[in-house]
């Protein structure tokens, strides 16, 4: 008998790795619950989160293109939703208020610190390449948890820009904007780079950037996790550069969402990566 009811909320959202993710949890804690798919067109979707509660469900993820619309519907905002204008997880507290929060801040820093433990984030400046939503979650952790001051560089400098007006003073980092064409150039003196473009990704673009410039003691991180080894993570590691690809990012913005719903805090171990990889092939 389900006794609970998940999903991941998008249109469209068949691609989408969480059902697999969370039901793998769900099967490993021997959990009485299931967690599906809720394709949703824009009209609907209002009334769809609206009726989630009544529907039996203890929450979702939502992903593109409802994050920002998520943002408007819930009771109540945590921190990391305001600090990245964004929701991509509602869950109900005890008094059954709908909360939104967004993972991925707690995913992104999550996944180096557990791949590179040592890692100092205020040992130098960080370069985030992109303007999108991933780069929201990623400057808003680097700014407000690790105060890490960040340069974004991205093709289009006015998404660039509307990251940096809404989050310059939320924390002790501070962000500047650099333009596509400085992207090689600004990378002297970096502790840290973050692609959170999908170029790299199988079947896009590679990312063109040349790492000459960046220093061997730099981290790299990649949120592409298909290939696991991007072209980006190739080059920075014959270099002798740490690299982290973006498969830990998933998985840990998912352990968050879990744990709001059920209670439990479900393990990142390398059966769960390499589950996640043979069935995203």
């Amino acid at each position: 008998m389900i006794l609970k009811k998940a999903a991941v909320i998008g249109y469209p959202v068949k691609h989408s790795s969480s059902p697999k993710l969370h039901n793998f949890w769900l099967k490993s804690y021997n959990i009485k619950a299931e967690y599906g798919f809720l394709e949703t067109k824009p009209e609907d979707f209002e009334k769809t989160i609206l009726s989630l509660k009544d529907s039996g469900y203890v929450g979702v993820n939502i992903t593109v293109p409802y994050k920002e619309n998520a943002f408007d519907i819930v009771d109540m905002r945590s921190e990391a939703a305001i600090n990245t204008g964004a929701v991509n997880t509602i869950y109900f507290d005890e008094t059954g208020n709908m909360q939104g929060t967004n993972t991925d801040p707690y995913g992104f820093l999550r996944n180096i610190v557990s791949s590179q433990e040592n890692f100092e984030f205020k040992a130098g400046k960080a370069v985030v390449i992109g303007a999108g939503g991933a780069a929201r979650a990623v400057v808003a952790a680097l700014v407000v948890d690790k105060a890490t001051d960040v340069i974004i560089v991205n093709r289009t400098r006015e998404k660039a820009e509307d990251i940096k007006k809404q989050m310059q003073g939320l924390g002790a980092g501070k962000i500047e904007v650099a333009n596509w064409n400085e992207r090689n150039d600004v990378l002297e003196g970096a502790n840290l780079l973050v692609n959170t473009t999908t170029l790299g990704m199988e079947g896009q673009p590679l990312l063109d950037i040349s790492l000459n410039k960046l220093p061997k003691s730099a981290l790299v991180n990649d949120i592409v996790y298909k290939p696991r080894e991007t072209q980006l993570l190739r080059n920075a590691g014959l270099r002798g550069n740490q690299v982290v690809d973006g498969l830990g990012m998933l998985l840990y913005q998912a352990q968050l969402s879990f744990k709001f719903w059920f209670g439990i805090e479900p393990e990142v171990n390398d059966i769960l990566r390499e589950y996640i990889l043979a069935t995203n092939n």
